[in-house]
Formats: structure tokens, sequence, C-alpha cells
């Protein structure tokens, strides 16, 4: 399986040039690639965030595509780098979770940490693995190179488990595990618990704030009224119709949300 599509997830920004270096690197090796930002806002050093971005957003791709994720507050360290390959995707970072929602999805074929630095920049920085060993390794690939041959096979690597939210019986309990652009709050709830809970009387509570119903759009509710809906990533978000629900509750990730059923 060959691709000749990378997508670049990071923490970066577009501040400074270490996005385009990259970029930079991989057309270097492969100039018929082509490049795809899926994002460089993630938050500094939030492998947890870049994990709920990635699994929203790689399955929109065609088979073959590279995800090549960078969000490495370990870089230097001990952490390993690995490649993966599933049965329709590759995913190439440090080992630290951030790849770890998207292959629940997937069919994991092989896991391979990064160890020949055959297909790695000759000079190798201990602050600029994304540049010196990650780009490298997917421009490689994306022009055939065998994945056995960029390193050792391994079983393992890290894994997030916050996506599994409590169900108890009184109804479900989660937390808030991504804020996107616009300060929605994005639960680890499903849609489809969701919407089934909401069949009966139930509110949904985060900190002090009660909502009693699911809304279906923005528009089932007046500007500044705080909703809950159900995202186009399939999950629960605490909403606030043209406004920032993150400021308006002045919650972040990790605030826990509940549904509890009434009687």
């Amino acid at each position: 399986m060959k691709s000749k599509i990378i997508t670049l997830l990071t923490d970066f920004s577009a501040k400074d040039g270490f996005v385009g270096t990259m970029k930079g690197v991989i057309l270097s090796i492969n100039p018929k690639v082509e490049l795809v930002d899926l994002s460089h806002e993630v938050s500094r050093h939030n492998t947890l965030e870049a994990s709920v971005v990635l699994r929203t957003s790689y399955h929109f791709f065609p088979k073959g595509t590279i995800h090549l994720v960078v969000i490495d507050p370990e870089v230097g360290g001990s952490r390993r780098a690995i490649l993966v390959e599933t049965e329709k995707y590759f995913f190439i970072g440090p080992d630290n979770g951030a790849l770890s929602f998207a292959l629940e999805n997937e069919k994991v074929k092989k896991v391979i940490e990064l160890t020949n630095p055959q297909y790695f920049l000759r000079d190798i920085s201990n602050t600029f693995h994304g540049r010196d060993i990650f780009a490298p390794v997917a421009a490689h690939l994306a022009k055939g190179v065998p994945v056995r041959k960029f390193g050792t096979p391994t079983k393992e690597y890290r894994r997030f488990t916050l996506l599994s939210p409590r169900i108890h019986r009184n109804g479900v309990s989660g937390k808030v595990i991504y804020i996107d652009h616009f300060g929605n709050l994005v639960t680890n709830i499903s849609g489809g618990l969701a919407a089934k809970l909401a069949q009966k009387k139930m509110v949904i509570s985060l900190k002090n704030f009660k909502i009693d119903k699911l809304s279906k759009t923005y528009t089932d509710s007046q500007p500044g009224q705080i909703i809950a809906v159900v995202g186009s990533n399939d999950c629960l978000e605490i909403a606030v119709n043209q406004g920032n629900a993150s400021q308006i509750l002045k919650a972040k990730e990790g605030a826990e949300v509940d549904i509890n059923m009434l009687k």
C-alpha cells in the first residue's frame, strides 16, 4: 500500500518555521508528495487533544494516506518513535498516546519502532525529531520503502483510555476531552448514547449549569443560550449559540459532564 498524501498534525503553530522546515525535508526526499495541513494549532504539548483531533479527521482521507503527528513534549528523551500500518492508513509519530484514539477504530497490521538511521536525516537534534526523524520517514514511506525497513517490530504502543464514559444506574458520567476553536466543549459521551438518554426526561449537568434537552441544531436556541448538541464528530458537546462555552462556563478539559435520568 503506497501513498502520495501526507497529513501533518502538530502543536507548532504558524509563528515559527518548524512546519515549513518539515515540509522542506519531505519535499527534498519526495517532491511528488501532496502535503495536507490537518492542524498546527493543537494546544502546546497536549497529546490528548491531538488524539481527539486525529480521530475525528483521519478517516476522511483516501486509503493509503500517511498521517504524521508531532506533538512531542518528551522529544530527545526515552519515548519511542513509531510507525503504525493499518488496513487503510499509516500513522507516524512519537509513542505518547496521540495516535491511540484513531488506532482504536483501525485494524492494526504492523507497529514498527523507528530505529533505522538510514531513513533519518544525518544529524539528529535533541529537540526537533519532527524534522530529523518523522518527516524523512514519512517521505521515504511515501516513496514506497517497505514498512519493515524502518526499524524493529513491536506489538505495543501507548494508549489513552479516557474515551470511555462511566455508565451507571441513573445515566452516564463523562468528561470534556477537547475544546474546539469556537469554545465548544466536546465530551467523551457518544452522540448515540446521548440521543438515547434524551428520549426520556433527563438533565445534562456541567459544574452548576443544567440543560434539560438535547438540541438538534444551534438554531434551536437563542444567541447566548447554553445548549447540548451532538457535534459533527458524533460526540455530545456543550456549546453556546454564537458564544464561547469554555469561557462562559469557565470549563476546561477534564471537566465532568453528567446525564442523569429524572423520575
